[in-house]
């Protein structure tokens, strides 16, 4: 069974001015996610820069994720690393506080074997009772989950049950479909491949686009799967500027910017990400009010 069928965001994490996460802003994203048609918060994940989070914020923002979101829908929490037995402990972790799945990234840096992603998420998966998504973003980890890799572990583990895909592959997508026969659910990790990926049996998207239009992110899933792939294609197509806008420095640098473009006031970056150059600001600005949503 599917953790969630839709739209999941992949939650920026907001801080304070001195640095601090700020607790009372994530629970009004929160709120402003799921009043809006987000079908699960993906918490401590890239967006939410827990690369730079210490492991006892990191936690503490799962378990207050988990307890304020409070069942309205599922949270998955992101617990991996590149040391097998730290990813082991944060989702260990992640199970106590509340979260109803974990969003494992493949091992950075370290760049793995197939092998040893295997023996990787065996072990991840083996050590707690919840469902996983495997996460496989090459660009960011130097690291690719082959297609048959992803499918012998679906096949094999019972826990782990679906996969990120960020690959920016669509000729991988489809070949991990046919090898997984059904045994794994996939997302789109790629904003601008919500159609494609949904055209070949995906699940879903779990997005950054999410963070500043969560209904119509929502929509763009949801309408495809009512079997109006038209109006989908049109959605997609719609927000296109505004996705590449939101990449066009490294994730999460842009979501945070136009969040507080917004309003939310979601605080500054943690260093080593660092301002929007002013060019690529003004880009963000005009894509954003191409679509409608107001800005300061």
């Amino acid at each position: 069974m599917s953790i969630f069928t839709g739209a999941g965001v992949a939650l920026v994490t907001p801080f304070k001015e001195n640095g601090e996460v700020n607790f009372e802003k994530l629970e009004e994203l929160i709120d402003f996610q799921i009043n809006n048609g987000t079908d699960a918060i993906i918490i401590c994940g890239t967006t939410g820069e827990a690369s730079t989070m210490t492991h006892e914020e990191h936690l503490e923002c799962i378990k207050v994720c988990a307890e304020y979101v409070n069942k309205r829908v599922p949270v998955i929490a992101g617990t991996g690393s590149n040391c097998t037995d730290t990813a082991i402990y944060l989702s260990q972790e992640a199970q106590k506080y509340g979260a109803d799945g974990l969003l494992v990234v493949t091992p950075y840096y370290n760049k793995a074997t197939q092998k040893g992603l295997i023996a990787h998420f065996e072990a991840v998966a083996h050590s707690v009772d919840l469902p996983i998504i495997m996460y496989n973003v090459p660009g960011r980890t130097g690291c690719n989950i082959q297609p048959q890799t992803a499918a012998t572990l679906a096949k094999s583990v019972d826990n782990i049950v679906a996969i990120k895909e960020a690959s920016d592959n669509i000729s991988q997508v489809a070949q991990l479909m046919y090898l997984s026969e059904g045994a794994l659910d996939v997302y789109s990790g790629c904003d601008d491949q919500i159609v494609p990926i949904l055209s070949l049996g995906g699940k879903g998207v779990i997005s950054v686009l999410s963070n500043v239009a969560p209904q119509e992110t929502h929509d763009i899933v949801a309408t495809y799967l009512e079997g109006n792939v038209k109006e989908s294609a049109r959605l997609q197509l719609k927000y296109l500027d505004l996705i590449k806008a939101l990449f066009c420095e490294v994730n999460p640098i842009p979501a945070k910017e136009a969040l507080n473009l917004m309003g939310f006031e979601v605080g500054p970056l943690r260093m080593p990400l660092t301002p929007m150059e002013p060019a690529n600001l003004q880009r963000l600005k005009e894509s954003m009010i191409a679509v409608g949503i107001q800005v300061k």
